[in-house]
Formats: C-alpha cells, sequence, structure tokens
C-alpha cells in the first residue's frame, strides 16, 4: 500500500451516541423481529427466552466486545484488523472472510427486507388489505413466485442503503440511524402496548415469559438459541470491527458492547411480545415458521380493531430495522474497498451495492423460476440462510475468539478491549478464549450431525 493512501484522512464518528445508535442499529433488524418470533415460537417460547439470554451473556457479549477491540486497535478495516499484528500471516485471509461473508448476507438479507418494504407500501396504499379475499398465503406466494417483483423490491432496499452509505460516516450512517433508531424503538414499544390490550392476549405472555423447562436444555433449543444470537447481534460479519475503526481512542468498548447486547435483546423482547399476544388473541399457530410475518401477522391485522394502523407500524419498523441493518452490512466491504483503492466512497457504495444485488438474484428467485433449484435438499434461498447462519457467522465468531484469546498477547488483548487486569478482564479474556469458541464449536458440530 503506498503511503499516500495511508495518509488519507480517516472518518470518525460524530459523539459516542451516534456510534452506539449506529451499532444498535446494525444489531437491530430483521432478525429480531420476524426471525426471532419465529425461532423462538419454533422453539418452546420461554425456555428458548432463557437460553438465548445465556447465549447473548456468555457468546455474545464477549465476542462483541472482542470485534471492537479489534476495529478501534486495527483503525481501518476488518482486514487489516486481523492483520496488524502479522501482516503475512495466514490471519488476513480471517477478515477477508468477514468482508466476502458481508457481501453474501446482504445479497438474501435484501430480498427480505423488499418484501418488507413492499408490504409497508402495500398496507400504507390498501393494496395488501385489498388481498385479503384471495387469502395472504396466496398473496405472498405469488409474490416470491413472481420473476420480476422480488428482484424490484430488493434493488429498491439496495438502493436506499448505497445512498444511505455514500453519505459517509458521520453524515450517512450516524445521521440516519439517530432518526430511525428513536421511532424504532418507538414503534415496537407502542406496538407492544396495543398488542398487550387484545382480548386473550395472555397466552402470548405466557408463551414468551413461562418457560417449559423439559425442552429447555434440549440440543435443539441451545442450537437454535445460539444461531439467533449471532444471528440477531451480527457477531462474525465484521460489522463490529469495521465501525470500531472509526471510534474515537477515549470511547469505552465495555460499555459501548454492553449497550448493544442489551439493547438489542431488549428490541427482539419487545417486538416478540407485541406479536405473540397477537398471534395467540386471534387463535394462530406461533409456530408458524419464516410465515409468521407476512401470512400470519395479516390476517390478524385484517380482525384486530385499528388492524390497518398496526400493519402499516410493524412493517414500516420491519422496513426500517433493515435498512439499519443493511448499512452496516453494505459499509463493512466499502471501508475495504477505499482501504485499498482510490475511487471514491460514492462509487464504492454503488459497486459492493451492485455486487449484493447480482449474488442476491438466485435467492430472490429461488421461490419461482428457481424453484426447482435444490442444494442439499433446501432451496437456495433457505440454503444460503442456513449456510450463513449456523457454519459463516459461527465460524467468524470464532476466528475473533481466537485471533483475540490466542493469538494476540494476554495484555494486548485485555489493554485493547479497555478491561483492566482485574475480575473484569480475566473472565472476559477466558470467555472470549475458551467458553464462547467451544460453545459455538459444539453448535457447528450438532448442526452437521457429528453429535
Amino acid at each position: 500500500m503506498s503511503a499516500d493512501r495511508q495518509q488519507l484522512p480517516r472518518e470518525q464518528w460524530g459523539t459516542d451516541t451516534g456510534f452506539i445508535l449506529a451499532t444498535i442499529g446494525s444489531a437491530v433488524g430483521i432478525g429480531n423481529i420476524w426471525r426471532f418470533s419465529y425461532v423462538a415460537g419454533e422453539n418452546g417460547g420461554g425456555a428458548f427466552l432463557i437460553v438465548y439470554g445465556l447465549s447473548v451473556l456468555l457468546v455474545g457479549l464477549p465476542i462483541v466486545i472482542g470485534e471492537l477491540a479489534l476495529g478501534r486497535r486495527g483503525a481501518a478495516d476488518a482486514v487489516v484488523a486481523f492483520a496488524k499484528d502479522a501482516p503475512r500471516s495466514a490471519w488476513r485471509y480471517a477478515g477477508w472472510v468477514s468482508v466476502l461473508g458481508c457481501v453474501l448476507i446482504l445479497s438474501f438479507y435484501a430480498v427480505v427486507a423488499g418484501w418488507a418494504l413492499k408490504y409497508f407500501l402495500g398496507a400504507v396504499s390498501g393494496a395488501l388489505w385489498q388481498a385479503a379475499g384471495a387469502g395472504y398465503g396466496g398473496y405472498f406466494r405469488e409474490f416470491i413466485a413472481d420473476p420480476v417483483a422480488p428482484l424490484f423490491w430488493q434493488c429498491v432496499m439496495l438502493a436506499l442503503t448505497v445512498f444511505v452509505v455514500a453519505g459517509g460516516v458521520r453524515a450517512g450512517i450516524e445521521v440516519a440511524n439517530r432518526v430511525l433508531m428513536p421511532l424504532l424503538a418507538f414503534c415496537v414499544i407502542v406496538l407492544a402496548i396495543y398488542s398487550a390490550t387484545l382480548p386473550g392476549s395472555a397466552k402470548g405472555w405466557q408463551f414468551l415469559l413461562s418457560p417449559d423447562w423439559d425442552s429447555i436444555l434440549t440440543g435443539q433449543v441451545v442450537v437454535a438459541a445460539i444461531g439467533q444470537a449471532f444471528f440477531s447481534l451480527g457477531i462474525g460479519m465484521a460489522v463490529f470491527i469495521t465501525y470500531a475503526g472509526y471510534l474515537a481512542p477515549e470511547t469505552r468498548i465495555p460499555r459501548a458492547a454492553v449497550a448493544i447486547a442489551a439493547g438489542d435483546t431488549l428490541f427482539a423482547l419487545i417486538a416478540g411480545l407485541a406479536i405473540f399476544p397477537a398471534v395467540f388473541a386471534f387463535g394462530m399457530n406461533p409456530a408458524a415458521g419464516p410465515e409468521l410475518a407476512f401470512i400470519t401477522l395479516p390476517q390478524i391485522f385484517l380482525a384486530m380493531p385499528y388492524g390497518h394502523i398496526f400493519g402499516i407500524a410493524f412493517f414500516g419498523l420491519l422496513s426500517a430495522a433493515a435498512l439499519t441493518s443493511m448499512m452496516s452490512l453494505l459499509e463493512v466491504p466499502v471501508a475495504s474497498v477505499l482501504h485499498r483503492s482510490r475511487i471514491t466512497r460514492r462509487r464504492a457504495a454503488i459497486l459492493m451495492g451492485v455486487a449484493a444485488f447480482v449474488l442476491g438474484i438466485p435467492s430472490a428467485l429461488s421461490f419461482g423460476v428457481l424453484s426447482d433449484v435444490r442444494i442439499s435438499g433446501d432451496g437456495v434461498f433457505d440454503f444460503i440462510n442456513r449456510a450463513v447462519s449456523n457454519y459463516l457467522l459461527p465460524l467468524g465468531g470464532i476466528l475473533v475468539c481466537l485471533y483475540v484469546g490466542w493469538f494476540l498477547r494476554r495484555a494486548d488483548a485485555v489493554s485493547a478491549a479497555g478491561l483492566s487486569g482485574g475480575v473484569t478482564g480475566v473472565i472476559w479474556y477466558w470467555l472470549v478464549r475458551l467458553v464462547a469458541p467451544v460453545m459455538v464449536f459444539l453448535v457447528i458440530l450438532d448442526t452437521v450431525g457429528e453429535l
């Protein structure tokens, strides 16, 4: 890399609050609303919630701190963060795995985000409610099987993401999150309060908050909980590494990491309290799977008082949450391109956005034109979703644990994390060095059927 490239000014967050909102925004997304709801429903509600909380505490939070520490220490992009201490070693490939993984995740994530935006605008215009006569199952399946419509909405969401990221870290991503995150919090709280007033909603609260102790330690629940923690927090995607590269030296990493993990978990919980009481109030199936948001919930909105308004708010929430996550996913490859070339941020954002769109075409068409294509028994979309959640994200998390816990000297790791050499630092170090990677590795083994 030439010296003049190294001397290019590095962007920084405007304030610590802006950074925390942006990182929470990167974590809070479709995974907290769409995916958390149906995964919790499929795995026993309260039992899943307890194991999920432990997964966040023992696995998620230590790795988040590790990623933030790597990012601020590298002060560049994900590749530099891993290669800083040994630029010629194989560790530089760990950074590239995360960068390429982000583009892949963004490619299929944008497909679901497009669905959400389509439903939001349909709820606003009334087209969604007019489709009730044909049934929402048929409406949804006809939409995702269309050879053009899913691609169009995927493209719209990616275009919005490119527009924000092209504006820069402070003027684009930070400003957008300062507006969207308070709005998201307000919407989900209002929806949860309204959902609690519905007759029969208490069963939903009981389902989510009262665990089935017989299933709490089953392999299925543990695997699902850790996988959801990775997907929801965004661990293993180098988002926190990239965002921390724009941090000021005085920012306290442990406090920021706790805020990210707590904010993400609280948002998922409140979203569950908005969805499940309504599901039970109208006698629907809480384990409806991915169709919960796009088939089951519109039926509920149509039947409940002020349901049209509720539906607009819900799908608006889903679309905005998707956008905040997509911004962070796009920023990871954009940061890597900017660090290694002379092109402008705007061109880098467009280039990576186009790459994500092209890679996402098979996922967008997997329910229609490519519905007969099977990979290990799954359609293209389901295969990529499963591969990302069960393999790619855990692999990225393990690489962070190995680098921070085994490659770096203990003193350097603890110092980079902003922790003292006391009890807190020791606990974090051994969680990231031993507990987190072992738990994640066991989940991977279980996923591939080795246990």
